[in-house]
Protein backbone atom coordinates (compact mmCIF):
# COMPACT_ATOMS: atom_id res chain seq x y z
CA UNK A 1 0.00 0.00 0.00
CA UNK A 2 1.43 3.33 -0.92
CA UNK A 3 2.20 5.79 2.08
CA UNK A 4 1.97 8.79 -0.11
CA UNK A 5 -0.27 12.15 1.48
CA UNK A 6 -3.23 12.43 -0.33
CA UNK A 7 -2.53 15.95 -1.25
CA UNK A 8 0.67 15.24 -3.28
CA UNK A 9 0.22 16.02 -6.71
CA UNK A 10 0.37 12.73 -9.09
CA UNK A 11 3.09 13.16 -12.12
CA UNK A 12 0.11 13.87 -14.99
CA UNK A 13 -0.89 16.77 -16.37
CA UNK A 14 -3.81 17.23 -14.36
CA UNK A 15 -3.65 16.47 -10.34
CA UNK A 16 -6.72 14.23 -8.96
CA UNK A 17 -9.33 16.01 -7.01
CA UNK A 18 -8.58 15.61 -3.29
CA UNK A 19 -10.77 14.68 -0.66
CA UNK A 20 -11.11 17.87 1.91
CA UNK A 21 -11.94 16.71 5.49
CA UNK A 22 -15.18 16.80 6.58
CA UNK A 23 -16.46 17.51 10.38
CA UNK A 24 -19.25 16.51 12.32
CA UNK A 25 -17.91 18.05 15.75
CA UNK A 26 -16.23 21.05 16.51
CA UNK A 27 -12.79 21.82 15.32
CA UNK A 28 -10.34 22.39 18.22
CA UNK A 29 -6.82 23.50 16.60
CA UNK A 30 -3.68 26.14 16.80
CA UNK A 31 -2.30 26.85 14.10
CA UNK A 32 0.86 29.07 13.05
CA UNK A 33 0.54 30.10 9.49
CA UNK A 34 3.53 31.28 7.24
CA UNK A 35 5.30 34.86 6.63
CA UNK A 36 2.64 37.38 4.76
CA UNK A 37 3.71 37.17 1.02
CA UNK A 38 2.68 40.96 0.80
CA UNK A 39 5.22 42.22 3.08
CA UNK A 40 7.82 39.60 2.13
CA UNK A 41 8.02 40.47 -1.81
CA UNK A 42 7.85 44.27 -0.72
CA UNK A 43 10.48 43.61 1.61
CA UNK A 44 12.46 41.62 -1.44
CA UNK A 45 12.16 44.47 -3.71
CA UNK A 46 13.15 47.41 -1.10
CA UNK A 47 15.93 45.24 -0.34
CA UNK A 48 17.38 44.87 -3.99
CA UNK A 49 17.23 48.61 -3.98
CA UNK A 50 18.62 49.67 -0.83
CA UNK A 51 22.26 50.89 0.14
CA UNK A 52 23.08 47.46 1.76
CA UNK A 53 22.47 43.92 2.12
CA UNK A 54 19.21 42.98 4.26
CA UNK A 55 18.41 39.65 6.03
CA UNK A 56 14.69 38.56 6.16
CA UNK A 57 13.96 36.73 8.78
CA UNK A 58 10.55 34.00 8.36
CA UNK A 59 10.10 35.30 5.02
CA UNK A 60 7.31 32.96 2.87
CA UNK A 61 8.87 30.61 0.67
CA UNK A 62 5.77 29.81 -1.88
CA UNK A 63 5.53 30.31 -5.50
CA UNK A 64 4.62 34.20 -5.94
CA UNK A 65 7.96 34.60 -3.22
CA UNK A 66 10.23 32.11 -5.53
CA UNK A 67 9.06 34.33 -8.83
CA UNK A 68 9.76 37.67 -7.23
CA UNK A 69 13.18 36.17 -6.06
CA UNK A 70 13.69 35.10 -9.63
CA UNK A 71 12.52 38.50 -11.08
CA UNK A 72 15.23 40.42 -8.66
CA UNK A 73 17.81 38.18 -9.14
CA UNK A 74 17.60 38.32 -13.13
CA UNK A 75 17.99 42.40 -12.34
CA UNK A 76 21.25 42.24 -10.43
CA UNK A 77 20.29 41.26 -7.24
CA UNK A 78 20.94 38.11 -5.24
CA UNK A 79 19.58 36.04 -2.54
CA UNK A 80 21.12 33.61 -0.12
CA UNK A 81 18.72 31.55 1.54
CA UNK A 82 19.95 29.40 5.07
CA UNK A 83 16.59 28.62 6.91
CA UNK A 84 14.06 30.89 8.06
CA UNK A 85 16.59 33.36 7.13
CA UNK A 86 17.20 35.34 3.56
CA UNK A 87 20.04 37.98 3.19
CA UNK A 88 19.53 40.12 -0.12
CA UNK A 89 22.05 42.25 -1.57
CA UNK A 90 21.42 44.96 -3.58
CA UNK A 91 21.05 45.13 -7.47
CA UNK A 92 24.12 46.94 -7.76
CA UNK A 93 24.81 47.86 -11.40
CA UNK A 94 22.47 46.13 -12.27
CA UNK A 95 21.05 43.74 -15.43
CA UNK A 96 22.55 44.70 -19.26
CA UNK A 97 20.93 43.26 -22.22
CA UNK A 98 18.16 41.33 -23.13
CA UNK A 99 16.34 39.98 -20.08
CA UNK A 100 12.96 37.63 -19.21
CA UNK A 101 11.50 37.36 -16.53
CA UNK A 102 8.23 34.90 -15.86
CA UNK A 103 5.48 36.60 -13.68
CA UNK A 104 3.96 33.30 -13.36
CA UNK A 105 0.45 34.33 -11.83
CA UNK A 106 1.69 36.95 -9.37
CA UNK A 107 0.48 40.47 -9.48
CA UNK A 108 3.62 41.43 -7.15
CA UNK A 109 5.72 40.60 -9.90
CA UNK A 110 3.65 41.53 -13.00
CA UNK A 111 3.32 44.66 -11.65
CA UNK A 112 6.16 45.84 -9.05
CA UNK A 113 8.98 44.55 -11.35
CA UNK A 114 8.30 46.66 -14.56
CA UNK A 115 8.66 50.23 -13.07
CA UNK A 116 12.15 48.66 -11.23
CA UNK A 117 12.87 47.05 -14.77
CA UNK A 118 12.73 50.57 -16.17
CA UNK A 119 15.89 51.51 -14.18
CA UNK A 120 17.90 48.97 -15.29
CA UNK A 121 19.92 49.38 -19.27
CA UNK A 122 18.35 46.39 -20.42
CA UNK A 123 15.20 45.02 -22.24
CA UNK A 124 13.29 43.02 -19.87
CA UNK A 125 10.42 41.27 -21.38
CA UNK A 126 7.22 40.04 -18.83
CA UNK A 127 5.53 36.95 -19.46
CA UNK A 128 3.80 34.94 -17.17
CA UNK A 129 1.10 31.98 -16.86
CA UNK A 130 -1.91 31.52 -19.47
CA UNK A 131 -4.09 33.44 -17.19
CA UNK A 132 -1.58 36.22 -16.32
CA UNK A 133 -2.37 37.50 -20.14
CA UNK A 134 -5.78 38.37 -19.13
CA UNK A 135 -5.25 40.10 -15.87
CA UNK A 136 -5.29 44.02 -16.47
CA UNK A 137 -2.16 45.47 -17.12
CA UNK A 138 -2.88 48.96 -18.79
CA UNK A 139 -2.24 51.03 -15.63
CA UNK A 140 1.57 49.61 -15.61
CA UNK A 141 2.24 50.28 -19.89
CA UNK A 142 0.47 53.58 -19.72
CA UNK A 143 2.16 54.90 -16.24
CA UNK A 144 5.73 53.55 -17.37
CA UNK A 145 4.96 55.44 -20.95
CA UNK A 146 3.99 58.13 -18.84
CA UNK A 147 7.34 58.42 -17.55
CA UNK A 148 9.04 58.74 -20.70
CA UNK A 149 9.36 54.48 -20.74
CA UNK A 150 9.71 52.62 -23.86
CA UNK A 151 7.31 49.61 -23.23
CA UNK A 152 6.72 47.26 -26.69
CA UNK A 153 3.74 45.40 -26.11
CA UNK A 154 2.39 45.20 -29.44
CA UNK A 155 -0.56 47.17 -28.62
CA UNK A 156 -2.29 44.57 -26.34
CA UNK A 157 -2.16 46.24 -23.19
CA UNK A 158 -1.22 42.57 -20.98
CA UNK A 159 1.42 40.40 -20.45
CA UNK A 160 3.70 39.74 -22.48
CA UNK A 161 5.16 42.79 -22.92
CA UNK A 162 8.92 44.56 -23.03
CA UNK A 163 10.56 47.49 -21.03
CA UNK A 164 13.43 49.04 -22.42
CA UNK A 165 14.90 50.86 -19.23
CA UNK A 166 17.69 53.19 -20.77
CA UNK A 167 19.64 52.92 -16.40
CA UNK A 168 17.09 55.64 -15.43
CA UNK A 169 14.09 56.94 -14.92
CA UNK A 170 13.01 61.04 -14.45
CA UNK A 171 10.10 60.50 -12.79
CA UNK A 172 7.68 63.68 -11.60
CA UNK A 173 4.00 64.30 -11.52
CA UNK A 174 2.12 61.67 -13.08
CA UNK A 175 -1.52 60.61 -12.47
CA UNK A 176 -3.31 56.84 -13.10
CA UNK A 177 -6.35 55.20 -12.87
CA UNK A 178 -5.80 52.01 -9.98
CA UNK A 179 -9.77 51.33 -10.09
CA UNK A 180 -8.58 47.96 -11.13
CA UNK A 181 -5.89 47.16 -8.32
CA UNK A 182 -3.65 49.56 -5.66
CA UNK A 183 -1.07 47.19 -7.07
CA UNK A 184 -0.31 49.97 -9.55
CA UNK A 185 0.19 52.36 -7.23
CA UNK A 186 2.54 50.26 -4.87
CA UNK A 187 4.38 49.46 -7.98
CA UNK A 188 5.32 53.15 -8.78
CA UNK A 189 5.90 54.20 -4.99
CA UNK A 190 8.37 51.22 -4.24
CA UNK A 191 10.52 52.42 -7.42
CA UNK A 192 10.25 56.07 -6.96
CA UNK A 193 13.08 56.75 -4.34
CA UNK A 194 15.72 55.77 -7.40
CA UNK A 195 13.58 58.23 -9.48
CA UNK A 196 15.70 61.06 -10.54
CA UNK A 197 13.23 63.68 -9.44
CA UNK A 198 11.48 61.24 -7.07
CA UNK A 199 7.37 61.07 -7.74
CA UNK A 200 4.17 62.70 -6.87
CA UNK A 201 1.59 60.37 -8.04
CA UNK A 202 -2.52 60.65 -7.91
CA UNK A 203 -5.24 58.39 -8.30
CA UNK A 204 -7.19 59.90 -10.54
CA UNK A 205 -10.96 57.27 -11.51
CA UNK A 206 -12.88 55.23 -9.11
CA UNK A 207 -12.52 53.84 -5.53
CA UNK A 208 -8.91 52.76 -5.63
CA UNK A 209 -9.47 49.15 -4.12
CA UNK A 210 -7.57 47.56 -1.36
CA UNK A 211 -6.46 50.40 0.74
CA UNK A 212 -4.99 48.46 3.34
CA UNK A 213 -1.83 47.06 0.58
CA UNK A 214 -1.10 50.52 -0.08
CA UNK A 215 -0.53 51.88 3.42
CA UNK A 216 1.48 48.94 3.85
CA UNK A 217 3.50 49.90 0.71
CA UNK A 218 3.81 53.68 2.67
CA UNK A 219 4.94 51.88 5.84
CA UNK A 220 7.55 49.66 4.51
CA UNK A 221 9.12 52.30 2.53
CA UNK A 222 9.07 54.73 5.69
CA UNK A 223 10.53 52.06 7.67
CA UNK A 224 13.90 52.26 5.81
CA UNK A 225 13.91 55.89 5.72
CA UNK A 226 11.82 57.30 2.86
CA UNK A 227 10.19 60.09 3.41
CA UNK A 228 6.54 59.48 1.98
CA UNK A 229 3.74 62.09 2.45
CA UNK A 230 0.56 60.83 1.78
CA UNK A 231 -2.93 61.79 1.19
CA UNK A 232 -6.52 60.24 0.21
CA UNK A 233 -5.30 59.67 -3.44
CA UNK A 234 -2.49 61.48 -3.36
CA UNK A 235 1.28 60.37 -2.58
CA UNK A 236 4.81 62.25 -2.72
CA UNK A 237 7.97 60.14 -3.04
CA UNK A 238 11.45 62.50 -2.93
CA UNK A 239 14.52 60.73 -4.68
CA UNK A 240 16.07 59.48 -1.72
CA UNK A 241 18.22 56.24 -0.92
CA UNK A 242 16.65 53.12 0.66
CA UNK A 243 17.96 52.08 3.74
CA UNK A 244 19.13 48.64 4.15
CA UNK A 245 16.66 46.77 6.88
CA UNK A 246 16.54 43.63 9.12
CA UNK A 247 13.28 42.30 9.12
CA UNK A 248 11.10 39.45 10.67
CA UNK A 249 8.51 38.54 8.13
CA UNK A 250 4.52 38.93 9.75
CA UNK A 251 2.51 36.13 9.68
CA UNK A 252 0.10 35.82 6.74
CA UNK A 253 -3.45 36.79 8.11
CA UNK A 254 -5.35 36.27 5.23
CA UNK A 255 -3.47 32.80 5.01
CA UNK A 256 -5.29 32.33 8.28
CA UNK A 257 -8.81 33.09 7.01
CA UNK A 258 -9.57 29.67 6.50
CA UNK A 259 -8.88 28.47 10.11
CA UNK A 260 -10.83 31.15 11.18
CA UNK A 261 -14.01 30.02 9.05
CA UNK A 262 -13.32 26.68 10.64
CA UNK A 263 -13.83 27.85 14.12
CA UNK A 264 -16.89 29.23 13.02
CA UNK A 265 -18.49 27.13 10.58
CA UNK A 266 -18.08 24.23 12.55
CA UNK A 267 -18.76 26.05 15.95
CA UNK A 268 -15.14 25.41 17.43
CA UNK A 269 -12.34 27.11 18.54
CA UNK A 270 -9.07 28.07 16.52
CA UNK A 271 -6.17 29.81 17.97
CA UNK A 272 -3.69 31.79 15.42
CA UNK A 273 -0.33 31.93 16.74
CA UNK A 274 1.39 35.54 16.77
CA UNK A 275 -1.14 37.58 15.56
CA UNK A 276 0.32 41.22 15.54
CA UNK A 277 -0.95 43.68 17.45
CA UNK A 278 -0.85 46.45 14.64
CA UNK A 279 -0.42 45.80 11.22
CA UNK A 280 -1.62 46.88 7.79
CA UNK A 281 -2.23 43.27 6.42
CA UNK A 282 -6.00 43.63 4.69
CA UNK A 283 -5.98 39.90 7.06
CA UNK A 284 -6.21 41.71 10.05
CA UNK A 285 -10.52 42.10 8.94
CA UNK A 286 -10.99 39.01 9.87
CA UNK A 287 -11.27 39.87 13.49
CA UNK A 288 -14.61 42.31 12.51
CA UNK A 289 -15.55 40.01 10.18
CA UNK A 290 -15.89 36.79 12.20
CA UNK A 291 -17.67 38.53 14.83
CA UNK A 292 -19.82 40.17 11.84
CA UNK A 293 -21.36 36.30 11.38
CA UNK A 294 -21.91 35.90 15.57
CA UNK A 295 -18.35 34.85 16.15
CA UNK A 296 -15.96 35.58 19.42
CA UNK A 297 -12.55 36.81 19.07
CA UNK A 298 -10.31 36.93 22.05
CA UNK A 299 -6.76 38.48 22.21
CA UNK A 300 -4.51 36.04 24.31
CA UNK A 301 -0.98 37.70 24.51
CA UNK A 302 0.58 36.82 21.37
CA UNK A 303 -2.09 35.19 20.12
CA UNK A 304 -6.37 35.48 18.89
CA UNK A 305 -8.59 32.82 19.04
CA UNK A 306 -11.85 32.73 17.12
CA UNK A 307 -14.54 30.83 18.28
CA UNK A 308 -18.45 30.31 17.73
CA UNK A 309 -21.07 28.96 19.62
CA UNK A 310 -24.36 28.57 17.66
CA UNK A 311 -25.45 29.34 14.39
CA UNK A 312 -23.69 31.95 11.91
CA UNK A 313 -25.97 35.03 10.74
CA UNK A 314 -25.85 36.43 7.38
CA UNK A 315 -24.04 39.46 7.08
CA UNK A 316 -23.36 42.64 4.94
CA UNK A 317 -20.09 43.30 4.32
CA UNK A 318 -18.33 46.30 2.27
CA UNK A 319 -15.25 43.91 1.04
CA UNK A 320 -13.54 46.55 -0.71
CA UNK A 321 -10.34 46.86 1.12
CA UNK A 322 -9.85 43.86 1.85
CA UNK A 323 -11.18 42.16 -1.15
CA UNK A 324 -8.67 39.02 -1.12
CA UNK A 325 -10.64 37.96 1.55
CA UNK A 326 -14.18 37.44 -0.39
CA UNK A 327 -13.96 33.55 -0.97
CA UNK A 328 -13.71 32.50 2.24
CA UNK A 329 -16.11 35.16 3.49
CA UNK A 330 -18.22 33.52 0.65
CA UNK A 331 -17.54 30.22 1.84
CA UNK A 332 -19.01 31.21 5.17
CA UNK A 333 -22.32 32.90 4.17
CA UNK A 334 -22.79 30.06 1.76
CA UNK A 335 -23.51 28.31 5.52
CA UNK A 336 -25.17 30.65 7.53
CA UNK A 337 -28.86 30.44 8.57
CA UNK A 338 -29.22 33.86 6.81
CA UNK A 339 -28.58 35.20 3.47
CA UNK A 340 -25.56 37.85 2.74
CA UNK A 341 -24.50 40.51 0.88
CA UNK A 342 -20.53 41.18 -0.20
CA UNK A 343 -20.22 44.50 -2.01
CA UNK A 344 -17.24 46.78 -3.29
CA UNK A 345 -15.32 44.25 -5.07
CA UNK A 346 -16.04 44.12 -8.60
CA UNK A 347 -12.14 44.20 -9.01
CA UNK A 348 -12.17 40.35 -7.80
CA UNK A 349 -13.19 39.87 -11.33
CA UNK A 350 -9.61 40.36 -12.57
CA UNK A 351 -7.60 38.96 -10.33
CA UNK A 352 -6.06 34.91 -10.26
CA UNK A 353 -9.72 34.15 -12.06
CA UNK A 354 -12.66 36.03 -12.52
CA UNK A 355 -13.23 35.47 -8.66
CA UNK A 356 -17.00 36.81 -8.47
CA UNK A 357 -17.94 34.31 -11.27
CA UNK A 358 -16.10 31.45 -9.91
CA UNK A 359 -17.93 31.76 -6.31
CA UNK A 360 -21.50 31.91 -7.68
CA UNK A 361 -20.63 28.86 -10.23
CA UNK A 362 -19.30 26.60 -7.98
CA UNK A 363 -21.22 27.10 -4.75
CA UNK A 364 -24.34 26.99 -7.39
CA UNK A 365 -23.31 23.81 -8.55
CA UNK A 366 -23.24 22.50 -4.40
CA UNK A 367 -26.79 22.99 -4.65
CA UNK A 368 -26.27 26.55 -2.86
CA UNK A 369 -28.20 30.20 -4.56
CA UNK A 370 -25.93 32.62 -5.30
CA UNK A 371 -26.68 35.58 -7.28
CA UNK A 372 -23.57 37.90 -8.96
CA UNK A 373 -24.03 41.76 -8.62
CA UNK A 374 -22.31 44.77 -10.24
CA UNK A 375 -20.01 44.76 -7.63
CA UNK A 376 -20.60 41.67 -5.31
CA UNK A 377 -22.21 38.91 -4.53
CA UNK A 378 -25.95 38.12 -2.76
CA UNK A 379 -25.55 35.03 -0.62
CA UNK A 380 -28.73 33.27 0.08
CA UNK A 381 -27.66 29.72 1.95
CA UNK A 382 -28.95 26.29 0.95
CA UNK A 383 -28.40 22.91 2.01
CA UNK A 384 -25.39 21.44 0.02
CA UNK A 385 -24.26 18.59 -1.64
CA UNK A 386 -21.25 17.09 -2.40
CA UNK A 387 -19.42 17.62 -5.80
CA UNK A 388 -16.18 18.45 -7.39
CA UNK A 389 -15.11 21.87 -6.28
CA UNK A 390 -13.07 23.68 -9.21
CA UNK A 391 -10.11 26.27 -8.39
CA UNK A 392 -9.68 27.46 -11.64
CA UNK A 393 -5.22 27.58 -10.90
CA UNK A 394 -6.43 30.22 -7.59
CA UNK A 395 -5.12 29.52 -4.63
CA UNK A 396 -8.33 31.82 -2.71
CA UNK A 397 -10.72 29.44 -4.45
CA UNK A 398 -9.27 26.34 -2.86
CA UNK A 399 -9.61 28.25 0.51
CA UNK A 400 -13.25 28.35 0.10
CA UNK A 401 -14.03 25.11 -0.97
CA UNK A 402 -11.79 23.09 2.09
CA UNK A 403 -14.15 25.53 4.75
CA UNK A 404 -17.43 24.46 2.52
CA UNK A 405 -15.92 20.48 2.69
CA UNK A 406 -15.71 20.51 6.63
CA UNK A 407 -19.42 20.78 6.53
CA UNK A 408 -20.55 19.00 3.16
CA UNK A 409 -19.47 15.14 3.24
CA UNK A 410 -17.38 13.99 0.29
CA UNK A 411 -16.83 17.38 -1.64
CA UNK A 412 -13.83 17.07 -3.50
CA UNK A 413 -11.23 19.58 -4.55
CA UNK A 414 -9.99 20.52 -7.74
CA UNK A 415 -6.34 21.02 -7.98
CA UNK A 416 -5.93 21.99 -4.10
CA UNK A 417 -1.81 22.14 -5.30
CA UNK A 418 -2.57 25.61 -6.52
CA UNK A 419 -2.23 27.45 -2.61
CA UNK A 420 1.62 26.65 -2.92
CA UNK A 421 1.01 30.53 -4.75
CA UNK A 422 1.04 31.45 -1.46
CA UNK A 423 1.01 29.06 1.37
CA UNK A 424 3.17 26.21 1.03
CA UNK A 425 2.22 22.63 2.30
CA UNK A 426 -1.19 24.11 2.90
CA UNK A 427 -3.30 21.14 2.24
CA UNK A 428 -1.37 18.60 5.09
CA UNK A 429 -1.48 21.59 7.21
CA UNK A 430 -4.90 21.62 6.83
CA UNK A 431 -5.54 18.07 6.84
CA UNK A 432 -3.69 17.33 10.37
CA UNK A 433 -5.84 20.46 12.04
CA UNK A 434 -9.19 19.35 10.80
CA UNK A 435 -8.45 15.93 11.47
CA UNK A 436 -6.57 16.00 14.82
Amino acid sequence: MSSTPSWIKPARDEPLPWLAPYREDPVNATILVPGSKSITNRALLLAAIGDRPSVLSRPLGSRDTQLMIAALTALGATVARDGVEWTVSPIGHGATGEVAIDCGLAGTVMRFVPPLAALAAASVTFDGDDRARERPMHTTIASLRGLGVEVDDAGRDTLPFTVRGTGAVAGGTLEIDASASSQFVSALLLAAPRFTDGLDLRHVGERMPSQPHVDMTVAELRRRGVEVASAPGHWQVPSSTVSGLDVEIEPDLSNAGPFVAAALVTRGRVVVRNWPESTDQAGDAWRRIAEAFGGTVERHGADVAFSAHGPLQGVELDLGDVGELTPVVAAIAALAEGPSRLTGIAHLRGHETDRLSALATEINRLGGAVTELDDGLAIDPRPLHAATFRTYDDHRMAHAAVVLALRVPDLLVENVVTTVKTYPNFAPVWERAMTS
